[in-house]
Parts: C-alpha cells; structure tokens; sequence
C-alpha cells in the first residue's frame, strides 16, 4: 500500500540542536501576516500614530544634549551634540525595543500557543522585523538633521563603511531577538524577570556609551579608586555596536579589529543560544506559564 503524502507532518522534537528553520520558512506567510498586525494595531487607536516614532528620539536627543553636554560638559568634538545623540538613540531603540518586545513572548500570546499550531519562533521574529519600519522612521529623520547640520556648516562628511549599516541593523536585531528569547523562556518560570527586564535596560543603555564618546567612557573608567573597570566596555558587545554605528553615520569615533570579531562572535553565540532555549522551553512552557 502506498504510503499518503502529506504536506505538513507535525512530529515531537527529540534533538536538542534542531532548529526547524525550514518549517519557519514554509510559514513565511504567517510571519509577514504578524508583522503587519504589529504594524497596523500598534497606534491604531492613537491620535499622532507613527510620530510617536519620531516623538522618543527627539525630546530623548534634547534632554541627553542638555543634560550631558551643556550642563555635564561632555564634548563630541567637531559633531553637533545633537546630532551625535541622535545617531546613538536611534541605533538605541532598535535594539531595546526588540528586547523589550520579545522578552515576554510565551507570557503574552500564551491563549494563542495553547490553542494553535505554528512555528512559535515566528512570533518573536515577526516583532523584530516590525520594528525594522520604525527604525526606518527614525533613520530618516537622523538624515534630515544630518542635511540640516552638513548645510548650516557643520563638519560632518559621511563615511565609506556606510554600506555597512544593514549588517549593523541585522547584528543589533539579532542580539535583541536572541537575549529577547532566553528572557522569554525564563519569564515562564520566574515572572520576576518581567520586572528586570525594564530598567535593566536602562542600566545597560548607560553602559553602552549611547550618550557619550566611547574613549572618554574608557578613560574614566580605566581608574576608579585604583581600580581599572574600563573591561565593562571592552566586553560590551553593544558599546561597540554603537561605536561603530556612529561612526558610519558621522565619520568619527574609534573602533576595533578584536571589538568587531568579538561583537560578531557574542551575536551568532546569543542568537543561537536563544534560538535553542527558545525551542527547548516551548515544548512545556504552557504548564508553567
């Protein structure tokens, strides 16, 4: 007897390190569906819609400049304030917001795990490329003022390295996404992560030399009280995400061969490493959840 073919078979996973990617891509469809409900009911309800994209970023530039340069004293050289806070922002938010965003996945979309079959990764996944348009806003907007600035006289020219900017977009989303779900996958246990997640996020964004030159955030931390805590930034892979972020966009900062080869090889790491306790978890999530 001929055996029947089908064309979806749904079977336990009993290896630890299958990843199921190609079930991932036969639901595509599904992930752009989510993707575009991310999109469409996010501010569907609210009176300014996406310029709450351009709201954060700029009132967060203004008060970072005042704070930080005109009362703290914090130079950026020969780049507008401004516009150097921008640029970290903005590369910021991209990574927080898919942190933050999937960070509960399990928790927020149990009622629908429990209920229907798909590949659960597709959920997170979705979340970060949802966001891709948001950062597309607020690149944008960077744009106009680096124009605004570059016209009025500022000594800002771009830098050939630019073309890199897409794998710099795909690195900050892939750490995102990856420490995203080892914390989703922790939440089902222990629902007090949910509250560390939100200002260990802010702790980490002051680690990350987002508002201020990533030298002068080494120099004052190579002595404090005799002691050299300057590693805190060296073995930040997101300080250096931001480094080299900004200095694609605006031609200055300093970066690193072993800062770069070590952020590349701490994003496959983490992204993978969720990706396989991600898998690990939903298979028994929905009893504790």
């Amino acid at each position: 007897m001929q055996k029947e073919k089908w064309l979806f078979e749904i079977s336990p996973k009993t290896n630890l390190f299958d990843l199921n990617l190609k079930e991932v891509w036969q639901y595509r469809d599904l992930l752009f569906l989510f993707v575009k409900r991310d999109v469409v009911t996010v501010y569907k309800q609210t009176i300014l819609g996406p310029l709450w994209y351009l709201i954060q970023p700029l009132f967060t530039s203004v008060i970072f400049t005042l704070v930080f340069n005109n009362i703290a004293g914090i130079s950026t050289g020969e780049i507008p304030p401004f516009l150097f806070n921008l640029a970290g922002i903005t590369i910021w938010n991209y990574f927080k917001d898919c942190l933050t965003a999937t960070s509960d996945t399990f928790k927020k979309n149990a009622a629908i795990f429990g209920k229907v079959y798909f590949p659960r990764v597709i959920m997170p996944m979705s979340i970060v490329v949802s966001n891709l348009l948001k950062f597309g806003i607020q690149i944008f907007i960077f744009i106009c003022f680096y124009l605004y600035y570059y016209l009025s006289g500022a000594t800002i020219t771009p830098n050939k390295l630019l073309i890199f900017l897409p794998i710099l977009i795909v690195a900050m989303g892939m750490v995102g996404l990856g420490l995203g779900m080892i914390i989703s996958s922790m939440v089902t246990k222990y629902r007090d992560v949910t509250f560390l997640v939100g200002f260990g996020v802010q702790l980490l964004m002051y680690l990350s030399a987002v508002m201020y030159p990533l030298d002068l955030m080494r120099d004052k931390l190579n002595n404090i009280k005799g002691y050299n805590l300057s590693w805190i930034v060296d073995y930040n892979p997101l300080a250096h995400l931001i480094e080299f972020g900004r200095y694609i966009l605006l031609n200055d900062g300093n970066f690193s061969a072993f800062g770069l080869i070590y952020t590349a090889i701490f994003t496959i790491t983490v992204f993978f490493l969720g990706l396989l306790i991600f898998n690990k978890t939903e298979k028994t999530f929905i009893d504790t959840v």
